[in-house]
C-alpha cells in the first residue's frame, strides 16, 4: 500500500512564546520538523512526504524546500481545517497525517501504525496515548477523550483513505479505529515545560 505522510505544519504555536516558528524551534541540534521528516523518510511504509504550511509559517516553508520536501499552503484557521482542505486539494488514497511538534518520533512506530491501519479495513484511523502517560509526564494534555472507560489523548497521528474520506464526511461519525499506544515518541511540545520533558526524553534516549 502506498502511503503519503503529511506532515501538518501550519499553527501559530503561540503558547511556546517563541519568536520563532515552533516547527523551526530545535531540540538535539535539530528542529522539529526534521526530526519529523527524518522519521518518516526512514520508515519503510512511506512513499512521499509533504509538508502542509499556512501564512504563519512561511520559513517552515522555505526550510522544508531546503531539504526537497514537497509544500502545500493552507489556511492556518485551524488543525482540523487545514487537514481538510489539504485531503481536498491532494487526493491521495492513502495518506498518514502527523503533527510537526513530534521530535520523538520513530520509525519504526510510524512503520507498526501503518501495518495496524492495513488490517483494520476501516477508512480512518487515529492514534491515542493514555491520558496517564502524559500526566505522568507532566506535559501538557489539550483534550482527553473517554473510549471504553479509558481516558485517552489524541497522539497527533491519524491514517486517512483520502478516496473515502471526502470533505464533507469530516464532520460526520465515520466509522473510526482507535490505536492505543502507551509511549512517551508522541508527546506534543506545545509549551516550555513540554519542550524541557522531551529534551529529557531524548538524552535518556540516546544514553540507552
Amino acid at each position: 500500500m502506498a502511503v503519503t505522510a503529511l506532515i501538518m505544519a501550519g499553527g501559530k504555536g503561540t503558547r511556546m512564546k517563541n519568536q520563532e516558528e515552533k516547527p523551526l524551534i530545535k531540540i538535539d541540534d535539530k528542529s522539529f520538523i526534521e526530526h519529523v521528516i527524518n522519521a518518516l523518510k526512514n520508515s519503510k511504509k512511506i512513499d512521499r512526504v509533504i509538508v502542509a504550511v499556512s501564512k504563519h509559517t512561511p520559513e517552515t516553508a522555505k526550510r522544508a524546500k531546503e531539504l526537497s520536501i514537497e509544500v502545500i499552503e493552507t489556511s492556518g484557521k485551524d488543525y482540523v481545517i487545514d487537514l481538510r482542505e489539504a485531503v481536498k486539494k491532494l487526493r491521495l488514497e492513502h495518506l498518514i497525517t502527523v503533527s510537526a511538534d513530534l521530535p520523538l518520533l520513530k520509525s519504526k512506530t510510524i512503520d507498526r501504525i501503518i501495518e495496524h491501519y492495513e488490517n483494520c479495513g476501516k477508512p480512518v484511523m487515529a492514534v491515542m496515548v493514555p491520558a496517564e502517560r502524559f500526566e505522568c509526564l507532566g506535559v501538557s494534555i489539550d483534550l482527553i477523550l473517554n473510549y471504553k472507560g479509558k481516558r485517552l489523548v489524541p497522539a497527533g497521528i491519524n491514517v486517512l483513505d483520502g478516496d473515502k474520506v471526502k470533505r464533507e464526511e469530516f464532520e460526520k461519525e465515520l466509522d473510526q479505529e482507535i490505536f492505543i499506544m502507551d509511549s512517551e515518541e508522541f508527546v506534543n511540545i506545545n509549551t516550555p515545560k513540554d519542550l524541557m520533558v522531551a529534551k529529557q526524553l531524548l538524552s535518556l534516549r540516546k544514553n540507552e
